[in-house]
C-alpha cells in the first residue's frame, strides 16, 4: 500500500535513507572549507605590549624607581597645576621675580631642601600663603583650598626634584 503525501515535496518513507545520506555528506564537506585565519587585533594584543615599552622609556619615567614614585610625581604635578602654577609658572614667581622656584633662587632664600620647602607651603613666607590644614595666622594663609599633609609633601618632593632638574617641561592630564 502506497501512503500519500499531502504536503508538496514530501517525499514517502522509503526515500528518507538517501536524504540522511547527503546530509552527512554535506556536513563532511562544510567541515572541509578552510576558514579565515585569525586577525591580529591591534588593540587587545599589540596597544598593551607598545604603551608599556612607551612609558618604560619615557623620560619622566627615567627619574624614579619605582612605579609609586612616578605616581609621586604625576600626584605632584597635578597639585602644582591646581594651586602653584598662578604665580610659580615653569618654576618662575610673577609676584616676586628673586623668589622663584630655581635652585640659585631657593638656595639664597634658605628654601633649598624638601623639608624647607614643605614648611613654607604649609605655612606660607611673605607674600607667599600657607596651604596647611593647620595654618595660623589666618592672614598668612590661604583663603582657598587647603591640603592635606601628605599632599603638600607630595607637592614639596615634586617642586626640589623639578628644581634639581631646571623645571623641565611636565605634561600632565585634566581630570
Amino acid at each position: 500500500m502506497k501512503h500519500g503525501c499531502l504536503v508538496s515535496g514530501c517525499t514517502p518513507y522509503n526515500n528518507l535513507i538517501p536524504v540522511r545520506v547527503n546530509l552527512k555528506r554535506e556536513e563532511n564537506q562544510l567541515k572541509l572549507i578552510p576558514t579565515k585565519p585569525k586577525q591580529v587585533n591591534f588593540f587587545t594584543t599589540l596597544a598593551p605590549p607598545l604603551a608599556a615599552a612607551f612609558l618604560l622609556f619615557s623620560p619622566i619615567c627615567t627619574t624614579p624607581v619605582s612605579s609609586a614614585q612616578t605616581i609621586d610625581i604625576l600626584r605632584g604635578a597635578s597639585l602644582f597645576q591646581q594651586t602653584c602654577i598662578g604665580c610659580h609658572y615653569a618654576g618662575g614667581n610673577i609676584i616676586q621675580p628673586g623668589s622663584t622656584l630655581f635652585t640659585k633662587d631657593l638656595q639664597r632664600n634658605g628654601v633649598d631642601t624638601q623639608e624647607e620647602i614643605y614648611r613654607v607651603t604649609y605655612y606660607g613666607k611673605g607674600r607667599m600663603p600657607g596651604f596647611g590644614k593647620e595654618c595660623m595666622p589666618r592672614g598668612q594663609c590661604t583663603f582657598g583650598a587647603r591640603l592635606e599633609d601628605e599632599d603638600i609633601k607630595i607637592l614639596a618632593e615634586f617642586v626640589k626634584l623639578q628644581a634639581d632638574k631646571g623645571w623641565p617641561n611636565v605634561e600632565t592630564e585634566e581630570k
